[in-house]
């Protein structure tokens, strides 16, 4: 479903020893995991026995009813639709293994060493086991038939392909993943049975985040929990689900119970990453790459796009939705705001900046951002020129804003009316200024960047710009007006992310009169202010009336542009985010809106000021965004208007 695939890490309620107890808790996640259309299930290491087995696993009786107990569960799910692998200990060469089973159908199709054998203190492996790097055949038997055994198998299923490896592979310099990824593994699942320590469990997850980004893939990882032995160690039961350095999903530690934890996958995005980046695929034809043989297992792992998508879909993914990392990404957004703008004025050697200040929330952002650069500097901030220019449209609440945050951020204020300006010049070009048309909205816009300009050469100074990524996306910036600047600070800020950098200065930054201000200016609707206020003054041309919802933009800008991903695709996912606060019918406007003006508007972006990279997503024509400014849009407009006719179906 739209490159999606449902995983499960499943933690079974264990007794060390009891084969087929341990078996028959596994078939019932099975059964579960089957019933919620998870297509690959993964237990923990050794799953079959208990991990704690110890010198047992020595014990014949033991390995001839765990070879029984595993055949038996194979046989029980026959009909299950779900890739299982479990943790079986096997004999073969004379030596006995720490594998995974991994089987479907009633078959098994591959099994797989573990490489890595911890050996000291709590965890002497060796002592019962041989590393899979001692292999000299590719087989080995359960019951009446062999099977595929190696440490290099991927289970390839077309859509997806699928790695493994065992607990302490992960812990290696080199862990198998890291070989199986550049073979095109898109998946590795990791069967565990890792103790628990103080601190260990962050460290952990660190690792599985690390190596699936490393690896750009899905990592699925699942350990021994309750009924493994707690006579010098205690099991946890946890379980990770990450996705190239993010983690979708974890369950809960020290729970008595059972434990399934599922989520999706994203293989087209993986895929797309690894596309793009071509630092992956250049390693994959190192020849340390080739150390690892490799053979490829085909499975047959049906669609199963009609069950119950269960991943959370962020509907705001520029901006992290935890308080604590949030704060810490408004800390770095402005460190490296700042350090762009305070290089580029040491280079030119201007010791004055100069701002078109609104009241809105982008040239607010802007000015901030001027001022920590000139504290940073330790520049005066009487220095920074912060120009308010009330036109026709401007309210009096953006204008009393922004000369109040002026003065309190001790900056000098300069006020210059563009009203006069405007109505000679709608003389001079014979345009009726009753006329509220685009050269209405646009000579204002260009009288005001025209006063920046001159006013910065006339200053020796910097004209700051205030321009943000969601209006370079959609066009929503007047050629040669606001679109242009000496040095645009916000390029790569989305306007959903732009509130909460202001709000986090208003809280952590500023004292509590400017924090009232910067609040005030957070709450006042995004708009232009091109058209005359209303009879009340307020303001009467709103930008998320006229071009749609920001946060809708973002959405779409964020998965087109990082992700390649399809309309058909967006689509799907923002339905996911915004199912309940949006209607499909407003969505499908809107994300034509976005696609009709992104590609429209090119033109625009094709010659931005310089600006600091914030974000993984962002429209400089020089490093990040190159594409013609006559390019068709139809392709995307076709497959926006497909949506809309399926859904009428």
């Amino acid at each position: 479903m739209y490159g999606y695939v449902k995983v499960a890490a499943a933690v079974p309620l264990l007794q060390t020893g009891d084969c087929y107890y341990n078996v028959r808790q596994m078939e019932h996640l099975l059964r579960q995991a089957d019933a919620k259309g998870v297509r690959m299930t993964v237990f923990p290491e050794l799953s079959v026995t208990g991990y704690t087995c110890m010198d047992l696993f020595g014990q014949d009786e033991l390995l001839r009813e765990a070879e029984a107990a595993l055949l038996e569960l194979v046989r029980g799910t026959g009909e299950l639709d779900t890739l299982a692998v479990v943790g079986m200990p096997i004999r073969a060469e004379n030596k006995l293994f720490n594998t995974a089973v991994v089987f479907r159908k009633g078959e098994i199709v591959g099994i797989v060493p573990k490489t890595c054998l911890p050996n000291y203190r709590e965890f002497q492996e060796m002592r019962w086991f041989s590393s899979g790097r001692t292999l000299t055949g590719d087989t080995a038997a359960l019951g009446n038939r062999t099977y595929p055994f190696a440490t290099g198998l991927l289970f390839d299923a077309g859509a997806v392909t699928v790695g493994i490896e065992i607990c302490e592979d992960l812990w290696s310099p080199i862990p198998p993943s890291s070989l199986l990824s550049m073979r095109g593994a898109d998946i590795i699942l990791n069967l565990s049975a890792s103790n628990e320590l103080t601190g260990k469990n962050d460290y952990l997850k660190s690792l599985i985040r690390q190596q699936s980004a490393r690896c750009m893939a899905g990592y699925v990882y699942t350990s021994a929990g309750f009924g493994e032995s707690t006579t010098d160690l205690v099991y946890a039961g946890k379980s990770f689900i990450a996705e190239n350095g993010v983690l979708l999903a974890e369950s809960e530690r020290f729970t008595m119970k059972e434990s399934l934890l599922i989520s999706e996958i994203d293989v087209d995005s993986l895929r797309h990453d690894r596309q793009i980046h071509t630092s992956f695929t250049d390693a994959a034809h190192d020849g340390w790459v080739d150390r690892l043989p490799v053979r490829r297992i085909p499975v047959d792992l049906p669609d199963r796009s009609t069950e119950t998508f269960v991943r959370r879909i962020d509907p705001m993914p520029f901006v992290p939705a935890d308080n604590h990392v949030r704060d810490e990404r408004c800390e770095e957004i402005f460190r490296i705001q700042v350090n762009g703008l305070s290089r580029r004025l040491v280079h030119t050697g201007l010791q004055k900046a100069v701002v078109g200040v609104s009241g809105g929330l982008d040239s607010t952002l802007a000015l901030l951002v001027t001022a920590m650069t000139f504290d940073a500097l330790g520049w005066p901030r009487r220095q920074i020129l912060g120009v308010t220019m009330p036109g026709f449209g401007t309210s009096g609440r953006t204008f009393r804003n922004a000369s109040r945050l002026i003065e309190t951020l001790n900056v000098t204020r300069r006020e210059i009316s563009i009203s006069e300006a405007c109505l000679h010049h709608f003389e001079d070009i014979g345009h009726d200024a009753r006329v509220h048309d685009v050269t209405y909205e646009n000579t204002q816009a260009r009288e005001r960047t025209q006063i920046l300009m001159d006013l910065a050469n006339m200053e020796n100074g910097l004209a700051v710009g205030t321009g943000d990524l969601s209006e370079l996306a959609l066009g929503w910036a007047t050629y040669n007006g606001d679109h242009m600047s000496m040095y645009g600070v916000n390029a790569s800020i989305p306007k959903t992310l732009v509130r909460y950098l202001v709000e986090w200065v208003a809280h952590h930054k500023t004292d509590p009169c400017s924090g009232q201000i910067l609040l005030d200016i957070a709450e006042t609707p995004i708009s232009p202010e091109l058209i005359p206020a209303d009879a009340d003054g307020a303001i009467s041309q709103k930008t998320e009336e006229l071009v749609g919802p920001y946060e809708l933009h973002d959405f779409f800008l964020y998965h087109f542009v990082r992700f390649g991903a399809t309309p058909e695709k967006i689509y799907f996912l923002a339905r996911q985010a915004f199912g309940d606060r949006y209607a499909a019918d407003v969505i499908r406007r809107w994300m034509r809106v976005f696609f009709s003006r992104f590609f429209s508007q090119q033109f625009k972006r094709s010659c931005l000021p310089d600006g600091p990279k914030v974000g993984s997503v962002s429209l400089s024509p020089r490093g990040d965004w190159r594409m013609p400014s006559d390019v068709s849009a139809a392709l995307w407009l076709r497959a926006v208007d497909a949506l809309d006719r399926e859904d009428h179906a």
